[in-house]
């Protein structure tokens, strides 16, 4: 059996395989990167003379004017924090939590909220205020 070569065949190399492999590398990349989101919420932070930096390591909880809670992005009920919490806490090797609130917010509502954080193994639990950068 003999093998013929056309004329008009040209020998090249086949860039599918190539395109291919690239789009897959791209998607693996973007699945794989994490991007932090910061809460897009219309706070007025209280104040406080002793403010100082917070680690952008730690946990966040943001409670809103109405008194709804957040964590990354998702609206919590305040029975459903602890849980939540202990979730973020258990992959992080701080066990620190920050809480940022409004200042017309309940005491009530933060003391509920800082004690959810307490009960769910954060070591330290701390309120933003207006100077706090992070």
């Amino acid at each position: 059996m003999r093998f013929r070569k056309r004329k008009n065949e040209e020998m090249g190399v086949d860039m599918s395989p190539l395109i291919d492999m690239v789009f897959i590398l791209l998607i693996f990349f973007m699945v794989s990167s994490t991007f932090v989101k910061d809460m897009k919420l219309d706070l007025t932070r209280p104040g406080a003379s002793s403010a100082q930096k917070a680690s952008s390591k730690i946990a966040r909880v943001y409670i809103d004017k109405t008194g709804e809670t957040y964590i990354d992005g998702q609206s919590v009920k305040v029975w459903a924090i602890q849980g939540k919490i202990r979730d973020t806490l258990r992959a992080s090797t701080e066990k620190a939590v920050l809480v940022i609130t409004d200042e017309s917010v309940a005491v009530e509502r933060l003391v509920e909220v800082i004690d959810q954080c307490k009960m769910a193994g954060a070591s330290d639990v701390a309120v933003a205020t207006e100077k706090e950068v992070g």
